[in-house]
Parts: structure tokens; C-alpha cells; sequence
């Protein structure tokens, strides 16, 4: 039981922090977006492909944390989460934003748990 409540506490954590990321970001996405297209100005990235995903990114965060918050389709949502820190991981590096990256490798991990012990998902709206 206490690995089915572990499970259910870092997914819970992981959802309630990628669903703030979303909400708090689509209240200002347009401030957002033409924030992160700044910062990626320099990068070798499009400029029309970053504002492209800087305006999708709080909308998948928020749809990827509301997921992870109730438990549906948790497995989906735990590898679009870990998708999604891919692209952010290859972004960073455009920039050379090493200590974004750090952080974004703790995610990674954390993906890496949610997904790879799946079987202690029962505290969930997956629950089988």
C-alpha cells in the first residue's frame, strides 16, 4: 500500500505542478509567448516554430497536470509529460540554458518513476 500511495502523491505533485505552469501561463499567454520567442531569438530554432509551441505549451501543461491530477489516462499523460520535457530539453540547449536543463533532467526522472511504476497506479481514476 505505501507504494500506491507514493505513486499517488508524486503523481498528484506532478500534475499540480504542470497544471500551475498552464493555468498561470495562459493568463498572460500572449506576454508568454512573445517572452519565450525573445529569449530564443538567438537560437537556431525558427522563430515562427517557437511561438508556435510557446502558445501550445501552457495549454498541454494544463492539460497534461489536469491528467495527472485525477488520474485518467495517467500513462498517456505521463509520456506526453515526458515528451514534452524533450522539446523543452532541446530548446534549453539552443540557448545554452544549462541550469534550466538541470532542472528539466529532474523531470525527466520523475517521468521516468510515474511511468515506469505504473502498476502502483490505483489511486486513480485508472484505477483497475
Amino acid at each position: 500500500m505505501n507504494k500506491k500511495t507514493a505513486y499517488f502523491f508524486l503523481r498528484l505533485s506532478m500534475g499540480i505542478n504542470f497544471f500551475g505552469h498552464g493555468l498561470v501561463r495562459l493568463t498572460k499567454l500572449q506576454d508568454f509567448a512573445d517572452g519565450m520567442t525573445k529569449i530564443f531569438e538567438k537560437s537556431w530554432l525558427p522563430q515562427f516554430f517557437v511561438h508556435i509551441f510557446s502558445t501550445a505549451l501552457p495549454f498541454l501543461e494544463f492539460l497534461i497536470g489536469l491528467l495527472l491530477i485525477i488520474g485518467f489516462k495517467t500513462r498517456i499523460a505521463a509520456m506526453a509529460g515526458a515528451s514534452l520535457i524533450i522539446l523543452l530539453l532541446l530548446g534549453s540547449s539552443t540557448v545554452e540554458n544549462w541550469e534550466a536543463m538541470g532542472i528539466q533532467m529532474i523531470y525527466a526522472g520523475l517521468f521516468y518513476l510515474l511511468i515506469s511504476r505504473m502498476e502502483d497506479n490505483s489511486l486513480s481514476l485508472d484505477k483497475k
